[in-house]
């Protein structure tokens, strides 16, 4: 099995779906997941941008790394699981790059099939813009399915920001976009709606989990709960920044260290880090034998960007896919003691849908409607202190860390 990432991603959004794998038989040697170099669309598809990818790009680095999979497995064919932008590389593939004789399943999860609008006006040249050729050539049929492969896409009700009417998502509120809520279905496939979910969800929750388990392995997940390790043996890569645009090449000489914290107060268990590493040409941080039952604080030190502090709840499974980042400071960050944010790469938060704040409040920036923030950050004074991450069940705790000597904190949701 293949997950594909999606747009301006990585390969570690997928580590709830590979937990829950596992946990319903498939190995780990099974399981693999794409980094695209640049994951990043270009603005226009057909006119190149440092660091941005087409989606002929895309598509020829997909078929690379299923040729890769095919001959360490030695399988004749694969599923695809692709999230939002990846499900694009997904069809192309099929369609125009061979990829059918090597694939059984395809799931396309979010993925704007119809594209995010149809319009000459809005995103010209996109690859997400169902007027320009990318997405009229792969609609160009009676329907969406190809031979072979055994088709589905999950989609949303009408909580998907990017399968909406109205152009408030793509910077032009009040404007038809040409698209409804059904952007996201493949015509004369098996398509499944998850009612509020948003558009990451669709593709990271486990109700998503289950029914893409369902469509490739052909009955139900025995468990839809992640089977817990002990000890589990965390890996990952470092990935930069070029231009202001996040790549998944790797980082050479970056610094990982790995704290113990507590639980209720984010404080470290001991000033001695549990882990620390030099990356080296393939910027891999580990491995580190962690424990399950411990919440963990990730400090990325790297040449040229803020010293970023990555406050985890405990990993329930080993994985090579704990990735790192260097966070960035935005507009306004100015002046503050301390900045802390936290952050759900794999979906949004849901105003009245969830419950989340950050030090107790809501923060702000954070829309109203269809869920379609991920991020959420507040400005302290620089008193060290502890601040308070919560979204539902999962709260993780963090401690300030002082703005003026570039340092950033994150608390980062695994749900």
């Amino acid at each position: 099995m293949v997950f594909v990432h999606g747009n301006g991603d990585s390969s570690a959004l997928w580590i709830n779906n590979i937990w829950r794998f596992e946990a319903n038989g498939y190995r780990r040697n099974q399981l693999f997941a794409v980094d695209f170099a640049y994951p990043n669309a270009r603005r226009s598809d057909d006119k190149p941008e440092p660091f941005r990818s087409s989606t002929d790009d895309q598509m020829k680095e997909l078929a690379a790394f299923v040729a890769q999979v095919r001959a360490a497995t030695r399988r004749r064919r694969v599923a695809l699981v692709a999230s939002s932008r990846g499900g694009n590389t997904v069809r192309n593939y099929l369609k125009n790059g061979g990829g059918a004789e090597f694939v059984s399943h395809a799931v396309l999860c979010g993925t704007p099939n119809k594209g995010i609008v149809i319009s000459e006006t809005l995103l010209p040249g996109s690859e997400f813009n169902g007027f320009f050729p990318f997405l009229k050539g792969l609609n160009s049929g009676s329907d969406d399915l190809i031979p072979g492969v055994d088709m589905m896409a999950i989609r949303s009700d009408k909580n998907d920001k990017y399968a909406q009417p109205d152009g408030r998502f793509v910077g032009a509120p009040g404007k038809p976009t040409g698209v409804g809520f059904d952007a996201s279905e493949l015509r004369g496939a098996k398509n499944v709606t998850l009612d509020g979910l948003d558009h990451r969800e669709v593709a990271f929750h486990k109700l998503a989990f289950a029914a893409m388990y369902e469509h490739i392995a052909g009955k139900q997940p025995g468990s839809m709960f992640i089977a817990q390790e002990p000890l589990p043996v965390l890996n990952g890569k470092v990935t930069g920044v070029a231009e202001g645009v996040y790549t998944n090449l790797p980082v050479a000489g970056a610094e990982v260290e790995i704290f113990e914290v507590d639980a209720k107060t984010g404080d470290r268990k001991s000033s001695v880090a549990v882990h620390r590493k030099i990356t080296g040409e393939d910027g891999m941080w580990g491995p580190y034998v962690g424990r399950s039952d411990m919440n963990y604080e990730f400090v990325l030190r790297m040449s040229a960007q803020p010293v970023t502090h990555t406050y985890r709840s405990p990993f329930l499974r080993s994985s090579d896919v704990v990735h790192l980042r260097p966070a960035q400071f935005g507009k306004g960050d100015e002046g503050a003691g301390a900045i802390v944010a936290m952050s759900r790469p794999r979906g949004y938060f849901g105003v009245g849908r969830d419950k989340f704040s950050l030090d107790g409040k809501v923060p702000p920036g954070i829309n109203d409607g269809v869920p379609g923030g991920s991020l959420g950050k507040l400005a302290f004074d620089a008193q060290p202190r502890t601040v308070m991450a919560v979204f539902n069940n999962e709260t993780i705790p963090t401690r300030t860390w002082p703005a003026k000597d570039n340092h950033l904190v994150i608390a980062e949701f695994l749900n």
